[in-house]
């Protein structure tokens, strides 16, 4: 506890310098070094705002930062002070992207509104909350959108979600009516569930994503946002995304 109450403390004092010198390259050797000291693989290192201070990415999201000489480690947010912005988060939600025209959207539950035209993949748990909210509330009135729904059941949290997710899939030609009279209704169709279905492909694919939670929703230009977010922060995406291609 004293160890990490001592880093904590110096991610705070970190903060407090943040953005007060130009950036400069890392040390060569550095990435290997804290992958030896670290006991783990460290997939990059990257200058920050701060001169001698180095952003370490780890498994795929997670951020720590490391002296010139890998002696030390920072652990929490970067902010710029002046801009009121943490650069932590910034630099996170920019390593969330993947692309959108590689994802297997035939193995998703297909909902089209309107002429289409705007797209948005959600990863969904049929017994998460907030996926029901994002369902309910954040899309309810999105327009000329076409949605791909991939059913991803969270097994360790949900253990009925996966026998769920198969009986919506194996509804057929009905799915978008198993769809809507679940998360609208707790309406499951009749059925096994005995079907070819991706689940288990979908979960794995979350994963391979570092999908961890649900919802999780994935926009056209690849930006991956977690969380049941407001209707307007969705429609500013998918706007954006649009605008991109």
């Amino acid at each position: 506890m004293k160890h990490l109450a001592r880093l904590m403390m110096a991610a705070g004092l970190f903060t407090m310098v943040a953005c007060t010198a130009q950036a400069d390259t890392p040390p060569k050797d550095l990435k290997a070094t804290l992958s030896k000291k670290l006991g783990r693989p460290v997939d990059a290192v990257n200058p920050t705002p701060v001169k001698g201070i180095y952003e370490v990415v780890m498994g795929k999201r997670q951020i720590i930062y490391t002296d010139a000489k890998g002696e030390y480690a920072f652990v929490g947010e970067m902010v710029d002070i002046a801009k009121k912005e943490s650069l932590t988060e910034k630099r996170i939600a920019e390593m969330m992207t993947t692309d959108f025209s590689k994802l297997p959207l035939a193995d998703a539950v297909k909902i089209v509104r309107g002429d289409g035209s705007r797209k948005l993949v959600v990863f969904t748990d049929p017994d998460c909350p907030f996926c029901k909210r994002l369902e309910q509330q954040s899309l309810a009135g999105i327009d000329n959108i076409t949605i791909y729904n991939f059913l991803m059941p969270l097994p360790g949290l949900h253990p009925d979600a996966e026998r769920k997710s198969k009986l919506i899939w194996c509804a057929g030609a009905d799915q978008t009516t198993a769809w809507k009279n679940w998360f609208f209704d707790a309406k499951l169709p009749e059925g096994t569930g005995e079907c070819e279905n991706p689940v288990q492909r979908n979960m794995a694919l979350g994963e391979s994503l570092g999908i961890s939670g649900t919802p999780a929703l994935i926009f056209a230009d690849g930006q991956i946002v977690s969380g049941a977010i407001p209707k307007e922060q969705i429609e500013e995406l998918l706007n954006k995304a649009k605008a991109k291609k």
